[in-house]
């Protein structure tokens, strides 16, 4: 009897050290880690591409994945990023609503030793507080934008903006890039710019206004995401006038309903931002895990797409 039990516990402790060991292998492939994805919103093609960019790559590397989608609400992404604290995730990917307010509950992550990665949008708060910005260059998008008009109108257009998220930086960064280049063009002028949340239905609502206002001395709609361009399409059609001749859309993002409105010939260009981002996202954390640095921005690669391009393109669109 004295054997036998001696056997079961030999056996016992070999199962136990194994299981030790094969814990051990895990947590150094990184098996174990647990990641809060805080996705602030889930209302347009371009953020279900990114939730399934960074949903793929989790399964694809083991990592648990808790994910919150705060419904466009800044608050909501606040108490999401405090659960993950709580449940003590080894790191958060966050891709904030606004800029400002996150810095608390970014102390309060930092203080808990927890890398946070910002995906693409970025905050106004000290860089200490996160570990890096992957993203877009928002400004370069509204310049290059802004100059595929200018050639295509001759430097001479009534402008209507569909602008995104007030308070977001793709808004005020694309806004901004628009205007650097069109301001050195006296005969290019904004005549109506409002939010159009960058959303579809928003967009659609806003260029019915505009249409109303100032359908027929509207040249040009720039729309800050192709959301918004899509219900801007919608609204001019609507009311009687071709869009992409009449007048000529623009638009940031490059979702596949965009290269079918080039296809359509209903918009005029687009100025690509990519979603794809949980790979970079990924790579920023297990930097982090390592005590690596990396520059506070890594820039994402972007392309540029006229309607003449788009049909031989939209099938290889990811999204």
């Amino acid at each position: 009897m004295k054997r036998k039990v001696i056997a079961l516990f030999l056996i016992l402790a070999v199962v136990a050290g194994t299981a030790f060991a094969n814990g051990q292998q895990e947590a150094a492939d990184g098996g174990k880690k647990v990641v809060g994805f805080s996705q602030c919103d889930s209302q347009q093609a371009w953020r279900w591409a990114e939730t399934e960019s960074v949903k793929q790559e989790a399964a694809k590397r083991g990592y648990e994945l808790k994910y919150n989608d705060a419904q466009a609400v800044q608050a909501n992404q606040i108490a999401a990023i405090r659960s993950f604290i709580a449940q003590g995730v080894d790191g958060i990917l966050l891709a904030p609503q606004v800029m400002t307010g996150f810095g608390p509950v970014l102390e309060e992550a930092k203080e808990a030793g927890i890398p946070v990665v910002l995906l693409d949008r970025l905050v106004a708060e000290d860089e200490d507080l996160f570990f890096t910005f992957i993203g877009s260059d928002f400004v370069w998008e509204g310049e290059e934008m802004a100059k595929i008009v200018v050639e295509e109108t001759g430097g001479k257009a009534r402008i209507a903006e569909l602008q995104g998220t007030p308070g977001a930086d793709p808004t005020i960064d694309r806004k901004k890039g628009f205007e650097n280049v069109i301001n050195e063009y006296p005969d290019m002028q904004i005549i109506l710019s409002q939010t159009g949340d960058f959303n579809r239905t928003k967009g659609k609502e806003v260029m019915e206004a505009f249409m109303k206002a100032e359908g027929n001395n509207i040249d040009v709609i720039y729309c800050h995401n192709d959301d918004m361009a899509i219900g801007a399409i919608q609204a001019v059609r609507e009311y009687g006038l071709e869009p992409g001749q009449d007048i000529k859309i623009y638009s940031i993002d490059g979702i596949k309903d965009a290269f079918q409105a080039m296809v359509d010939g209903d918009l005029n260009a687009v100025v690509e931002c990519t979603p794809l981002l949980g790979p970079q996202g990924f790579d920023a954390l297990e930097a982090a895990w390592r005590g690596e640095t990396l520059p506070k921005w890594v820039m994402s690669e972007d392309g540029i797409f006229r309607m003449d391009e788009a049909a031989a393109l939209i099938d290889g669109r990811a999204y």
